[in-house]
């Protein structure tokens, strides 16, 4: 296997057409990763928060973050097993699959809202309820806002935690990018196995440049400090210019005549 063999497997017009088509693997594997991350997020967002702003059963974000030591594969197959018997349709690959990703997703998800509004200055909290804000008030215009950046940060961890679990859903006959790791893997295309790695790792890696970009655009300037950076460096700037250098002529003049 060479860089040749890869590009040609690339530029084969087979690979971007039909159900095994590059295009309509991608489509699905990003499907099973939107689905993972709308029903994780319907989970952790409101857990998060009511447990970052009570502080009530903190051990629940602990509890959480133990999901993530199980064997993702081994827990597929267990949770295949005891479902697949129950659903008389495709669902009954689909579900499992759905399931265990979204244990693995809501882990990050869970703790960067938690840590997120934990970390908010109780100084602020106390300004909030001093201008008569109710609870619900201050979570979702103090609290929350202040928590995006760590949240969308447990967001991005979440999306490529998924994305690349995901192709462990091909072993139990789902499709998606994974298809090429497994089939590859069945008739030792290995050649199929390595651009099916390329196109997992090219799709994480414009994942998470896309998440760069919105925590960037999306969280104010005054929390993520983009604003405090800029004002020291335009002040910098300016003081730079504002002075003389040396031997220039426009330095003052004291009134003995000496150079100040």
């Amino acid at each position: 296997m060479n860089l040749a063999e890869i590009t040609a497997w690339f530029t084969d017009p087979a690979q971007w057409s039909g159900a095994d088509g590059i295009p309509n693997r991608l489509t699905e594997h990003l499907v099973y990763t939107a689905i993972t991350l709308l029903v994780g997020l319907v989970i952790a967002i409101p857990l998060g928060a009511w447990v970052g702003h009570t502080g009530r059963l903190r051990w629940l974000v602990t509890g959480a973050n133990a999901l993530r030591a199980v064997p993702s594969l081994g827990l597929l197959f267990a949770v295949s097993m005891l479902v697949g018997p129950l659903i008389q349709s495709d669902l009954a690959f689909v579900i499992p699959s759905i399931v265990v990703l979204v244990l693995l997703a809501v882990p990050p998800l869970l703790s960067g809202v938690y840590a997120g509004i934990d970390s908010v200055d109780p100084a602020a909290r106390d300004a909030a309820r001093g201008m008569g804000m109710t609870g619900w008030q201050v979570l979702t215009r103090v609290e929350l806002p202040c928590a995006l950046p760590l949240a969308l940060s447990g967001f991005r961890s979440a999306t490529l935690q998924v994305i690349a679990t995901a192709t462990i859903a091909a072993s139990v006959s789902l499709g998606g990018l994974g298809r090429y790791l497994i089939d590859g893997l069945a008739s030792r295309d290995y050649v199929q196995m390595v651009c099916g790695s390329i196109l997992v790792a090219a799709l994480a890696l414009v994942a998470d440049l896309l998440l760069a970009a919105l925590e960037r655009y999306a969280v104010s300037p005054g929390i993520s400090g983009r604003s405090a950076r800029v004002a020291r460096s335009r002040s910098s700037r300016t003081g730079a210019a504002s002075r003389p250098a040396p031997g220039d002529p426009a330095r003052s003049i004291s009134p003995a005549g000496t150079s100040t």
